[in-house]
């Protein structure tokens, strides 16, 4: 069964089928249909989950050992399986299919994933098996109106132009444009809010924010991407958001790169990424200073430096955070010459 996001939570409430695949490349969304997905399951009491990370080294076979496995207090379970890269692979395809031909029982499986061709025989078993959610981006047209409905869900009464003017603030950003929305909330209460409000609200913003780093980062501003990034340390801001902010991005341009590394133009390719238009220069810049292979390798090294953040690596978070952003503002490697980069 295929479904669009807002249809879920019906689907949800009518009972829980045995696979949900959630894919999609708008992170806020793809995160709260995930939620919905592990709520409703909790609900009905599966209390047991395993998370699986489906990188490039992943053994395919524990996704069998796990539907295998009898828990000892015979509960049921989650198997919250996540692929990154949208491309199980060939053992990881096989092991999907076959996991679809033998449901286990008490089991739900859960998958979320990048946006995929919905040709493959992996994927067209999944759906077969349970419900496949399309997550599509808000279009630059529909997002007042859907930061409307966020801010009247939350209390919140918008004057004329106000969802426009965060619209505009956020870029098509939607994690962006909720936590602005909880931050008004937080300040001025449920009620009526003006423009004049959302200004001060907005400009009372940290100084230093992720997104201000990746815009130095796509601008080949080296020096002013570590003078953010310090800023970002010293307010306290979570490295997990840091590298959300950075892999997304790294993640959408490394398809853009590949594109047209495919011979496809480079503003046929931002136009079908959604790019925002006063973004597209600095997207442009960004494209023409790497090459496909450099932005798969900064992809590894998110990878990398999530496995730092989770504890399943040693280093040091901060420090690959910014090789990170150093590498996508064009920074030479070492034996290079170094060139200086604009503050």
């Amino acid at each position: 069964m295929k479904l669009r996001a807002e249809q879920l939570a019906a689907n949800l409430a009518r009972g829980l089928a045995p696979v949900y695949v959630i894919s999609g490349d708008e992170p806020l969304q793809l995160g709260e249909a995930a939620d919905q997905v592990r709520a409703a399951a909790k609900q009905a009491g599966y209390l047991s989950r395993e998370i699986l990370e489906a990188d490039a080294r992943f053994d395919w076979n524990r996704l069998g050992d796990e539907a295998n496995a009898l828990s000892l207090f015979a509960e049921q379970k989650i198997i919250d399986l996540r692929l990154p890269s949208g491309k199980p692979g060939t053992a990881g395809a096989k092991a999907l299919v076959e996991y679809c031909e033998n449901l286990p029982a008490d089991t739900l499986l859960l998958l979320t994933l990048p946006r995929v061709p919905l040709t493959s025989k992996w994927i067209k078993a999944l759906e077969k098996a349970g419900v496949l959610v399309q997550v599509w981006p808000v279009d630059e047209r529909n997002l007042p109106r859907w930061i409307a409905g966020r801010m009247q869900a939350a209390g919140l009464r918008p004057e004329r132009g106000v969802a426009e003017m965060l619209a505009e603030h956020t870029e098509g950003n939607l994690l962006a444009a909720r936590q602005e929305i909880e931050k008004l909330v937080l300040l001025y209460g449920e009620g009526g809010i003006s423009q004049e409000q959302l200004l001060e609200a907005v400009s009372d913003s940290a100084r230093f924010d992720v997104y201000a780093l990746v815009d130095a980062a796509l601008a080949g501003r080296a020096a002013r991407c570590t003078h953010i990034l310090a800023g970002l340390k010293g307010e306290g801001v979570a490295p997990p958001v840091v590298l959300w902010a950075l892999a997304r991005e790294i993640r959408s341009l490394s398809g853009m790169a590949a594109a047209v590394a495919g011979g496809a133009s480079l503003s046929r390719v931002m136009g079908q990424a959604r790019v925002w238009k006063n973004r597209m220069p600095l997207v442009s810049q960004g494209l023409k200073r790497l090459k496909p292979a450099d932005w798969d390798r900064l992809l590894q090294q998110c990878q990398q430096a999530d496995a730092v953040i989770k504890g399943a690596a040693a280093g040091d978070a901060w420090l690959l955070l910014e090789q990170i952003a150093l590498g996508m503002a064009g920074l030479p490697v070492a034996g290079q010459k170094r060139v200086n980069h604009a503050f």
